[in-house]
């Protein structure tokens, strides 16, 4: 028992010792007539757990859905250039804490009336490694008008796209 202990503790130092951090950045710019910018920051610690930071300003106040869409395109003055919700596995559109839901599916942020975000989420079932099916690097990332209900298929009924951002890889391992 000792020894299978022992087993253990060096198997998971080792995959510890040999995990590099990935960091990848979105630089948000305004669409649709709005005044939104700033970064949002994403760091894969361990396989499929990445940290969302967002640092964002100009965002109106309330809730707002945001997303990783399929197309890393910001080029539509309405975002849509950005495509749909990234799908890899073609699941329906839910929360990010349902088991079945888009890899892009990311949820809802809070406003205050300042309009600053400054917030960090934790994502599940994403990866900014080369190779995996759920890489969000090259992607569009975006943020809603509204609030994502977390139901409606298959957008969640978001409303427009008033800022996008494309997600770059910034340092790390592949």
């Amino acid at each position: 028992m000792r020894n299978l202990m022992i087993a253990v503790l060096f198997l998971g130092a080792t995959a510890c010792a040999t995990w590099t951090p990935v960091t990848a950045t979105a630089v948000m710019e305004p669409r649709s007539d709005s005044k939104v910018h700033g970064t949002v920051t994403f760091t894969e610690r361990t396989a499929g757990v990445v940290m969302v930071k967002l640092d964002l300003s100009g965002v109106p106040e309330g809730v707002h859905g945001f997303h990783v869409h399929e197309k890393g395109d910001c080029s539509a003055p309405d975002g849509t250039s950005a495509g749909s919700h990234f799908n890899p596995h073609s699941t329906q559109h839910a929360g990010p804490n349902d088991i079945a839901h888009h890899a892009g599916d990311f949820g809802n942020v809070i406003a205050p009336a300042s309009g600053i975000v400054k917030t960090e989420l934790v994502m599940g079932g994403v990866s900014l490694r080369d190779g995996a099916i759920d890489n969000v690097i090259g992607r569009g990332l975006i943020l809603h008008a509204k609030r994502d209900d977390l139901t409606t298929q298959p957008t969640g009924d978001a409303g427009g796209r008033i800022a996008c951002g494309v997600i770059t890889l910034s340092g790390g391992a592949k």
